[in-house]
């Protein structure tokens, strides 16, 4: 097994070792690109990180920065509560262990914004040290390589975890680098192991592998029997409120969807998830379906943004049976409105949830 391992990190390196991230490893360039890497391609993560840290050199530049400042350097990564957990990460390392970022697991697991996975991922990758990072693309990998057959999730990571603690998987790495085998496993799970295609040919673990010996790789990890795809979906009206060349624009709150960004004030058209409470439901006398519109997409919605500019006046008319409160926001200029027309984003807050 060995062997085969070796093998896997060869090829590894031979392809992989010029992402950024990886060159002149530090503890703090695998944070940053960590957080930047959860729900994030590879490809989207390029495009950032070196500009993020020319922004933030070290951790002591990260932790002064204002929150509002790291999430405009966050631009073009989504889910920005990922950059407001770094900030974060970064305030308390600072304060606690006095700028160095641990490398022992509890340590880590005592900053708020790091799981288990980004712990073990910086004590493997950044530090070096004897940890199994265990992502989507290792558990698959693992899963397929020792034929675990248990429900893929928080469940067969637990597995993972506990069988690597008692050398039942990956004993291999006592006398290889964790870093770069943690790598090559995750590089394996990008590019050949994929969650719908296993390009078993090209694979350098193929020899060892218990899903290709059974000849339907695909079967690992195992998903939930519980699982249904719901096929939820949101027509959102996304009003364009013009005034003096402004455009009227609220800020999401922490429990709303993209929380801290600012938005065009938002209603629900239609959709099939009776539980949504992420904006207020309007209705709206002519046929939004003639409006201009964008795809998006968020969790589990498949959703379409149906345009709609109007005037100060006539945004007033259409909201005057709804309580708001916003703010008209050009650059880093902002002004009150009047209450008349405060009503609405007071009913987005209350009405706001997670989902």
């Amino acid at each position: 097994m060995h062997k085969l391992f070796s093998n896997l990190v060869i090829w590894s390196e031979s392809q992989y070792s010029h992402l950024p991230w990886r060159e002149k490893r530090t503890l703090y360039k695998t944070l940053v690109s960590e957080i930047m890497l959860q729900q994030t391609t590879v490809g989207t993560v390029l495009n950032h990180f070196e500009r993020f840290l020319v922004e933030y050199p070290t951790i002591f530049d990260l932790a002064q920065a204002s929150e509002e400042q790291v999430c405009i350097s966050w631009k073009g990564l989504g889910y920005y509560r990922r950059a407001r957990s770094l900030r974060s990460v970064a305030i308390q390392v600072v304060e606690e262990f006095e700028g160095k970022i641990p490398t022992n697991l509890n340590d880590l697991l005592k900053l708020k914004g790091i799981g288990p996975y980004t712990a073990n991922a910086i004590v493997s990758i950044g530090a070096d040290k004897k940890a199994l990072a265990v992502d989507a693309n290792l558990e698959r990998v693992l899963s397929r390589f020792y034929g675990v057959d248990v429900e893929k999730g928080p469940k067969l990571q637990k597995k993972l975890w506990n069988d690597f603690e008692h050398k039942k998987i990956m004993a291999e790495m006592d006398g290889m680098s964790a870093r770069a085998l943690n790598e090559a496993m995750m590089d394996l799970g990008r590019i050949v192991c994929q969650s719908r295609k296993a390009s078993c040919t090209l694979c350098p673990l193929k020899p060892g592998c218990k899903a290709f010996q059974s000849g339907d790789p695909l079967q690992f990890p195992v998903e939930s029997k519980n699982k249904i795809s719901e096929n939820l979906f949101i027509k959102l009206l996304r009003v364009v409120v013009t005034n003096k060349k402004k455009i009227l624009v609220y800020q999401k709150s922490a429990k709303e969807w993209l929380a801290g960004q600012w938005e065009l004030p938002t209603f629900v058209l239609e959709t099939n998830d009776q539980k949504l409470k992420q904006y207020p439901t309007i209705k709206i006398k002519q046929n939004f379906e003639k409006l201009p519109y964008l795809k998006t997409g968020i969790t589990k919605y498949d959703i379409h943004n149906y345009i709609l500019e109007m005037s100060l006046e006539e945004f007033e008319k259409l909201t005057k049976r709804i309580d708001v409160d916003y703010i008209f926001k050009t650059n880093d200029m902002k002004l009150n409105m009047s209450t008349a027309t405060q009503k609405v984003f007071k009913t987005l807050a209350k009405n706001s949830q997670v989902c």
